[in-house]
């Protein structure tokens, strides 16, 4: 029935959702959050984000801080209930991750359109949600988007809410998830493997700091 509203209608239809999980979390399970770096959001440009990923409390706050944010998910998660529909009614870029190559088209051309459209775009450049104290493998899928579309800027995001919501968990532990908001990172005239380097130098060292 949503899906006959215009995006930012529908966005703040499922923003207002995800804002009221994140209080219900906070007033039941004592998961509360504190956010650095705030004044790092873009006010008028459309950036690329690139996150730590390590709980589903990240996807639900992340798109309410970010301008109608454009999720890189894996096609099969539109197909949860209530969660799934949720994702699909803010337009993701879901795509098929069996076939690389034209997935990453796919997500250059899309990125690109959601990008040129003021929308920002978010990606867990690990891939899946990791446990707390490790670190993936930090794919430059992000960094090719923002360049290819013409040199966005990229935003970096540390957190520490594995800590409080565990991968897989059901139990969620009383806490203070703590996230950074990093300064922009600039693209133009770089390369995807540099610029990717940087975010996670950038991303762990963080981790080191608010979660040491």
């Amino acid at each position: 029935m949503a899906m006959i509203f215009p995006l930012r209608v529908r966005y703040a239809m499922v923003s207002g959702w995800t804002g009221w999980m994140i209080w219900l979390l906070k007033v039941t399970c004592r998961v509360d959050y504190k956010i650095e770096g705030l004044e790092n959001i873009p006010k008028d440009q459309a950036c690329v984000v690139l996150s730590k990923h390590q709980s589903t409390w990240e996807t639900l706050i992340l798109p309410t801080l970010f301008h109608e944010t454009a999720i890189i998910i894996k096609r099969e998660l539109l197909w949860l209930p209530c969660f799934g529909w949720g994702l699909m009614v803010i337009d993701p870029i879901a795509i098929n991750r069996s076939k690389k190559s034209s997935a990453m088209e796919q997500i250059l051309t899309k990125g690109k359109r959601c990008l040129e459209q003021g929308r920002c775009i978010l990606i867990f450049p690990e891939g899946t949600r990791m446990p707390v104290g490790t670190v993936g493998n930090y794919r430059p899928g992000g960094a090719r988007v923002a360049i290819n579309a013409g040199g966005y800027p990229i935003i970096p995001v540390a957190h520490n809410a594995g800590r409080y919501w565990p991968k897989r968990k059901f139990i969620k532990l009383p806490g203070t998830v703590h996230m950074v908001i990093g300064k922009p990172i600039e693209t133009k005239n770089r390369q995807p493997e540099e610029v990717t380097e940087e975010v996670k130098n950038w991303i762990e060292s963080t981790m080191k700091r608010i979660d040491g």
